[in-house]
């Protein structure tokens, strides 16, 4: 999934990927082959994930942070209190 992400993101004329055994296979829209390099997408598929792990990590502390607050009974900043209301 990340290295899908990873080729649309570098390359902006990708229209349609394939893959097939690890080998990718890029078109842009007149369905001519898109040439990428694979250490590219590579590198650029972890940063995707490390960033979308960040994201992911920095939800789950803000809500422990509001949960703390709320069991000390002190006040919440506004976004610790968007975790807790639905």
């Amino acid at each position: 999934m990340y290295k899908f992400k990873a080729i649309y993101n570098l390359y902006s004329n990708a229209v349609t990927i394939s893959e097939d055994n690890d080998v990718f296979t890029v078109r842009d829209e007149n369905e001519n082959e898109v040439s990428i390099d694979m250490s590219a997408v590579n590198a650029k598929a972890i940063e995707l994930e490390t960033e979308e792990d960040n994201v992911k990590q920095a939800k789950i502390d803000l809500k422990a942070s509001a949960k703390t607050k709320l069991i000390a009974g002190e006040a919440l900043t506004e976004d610790e209190a968007n975790t807790i209301v639905l």
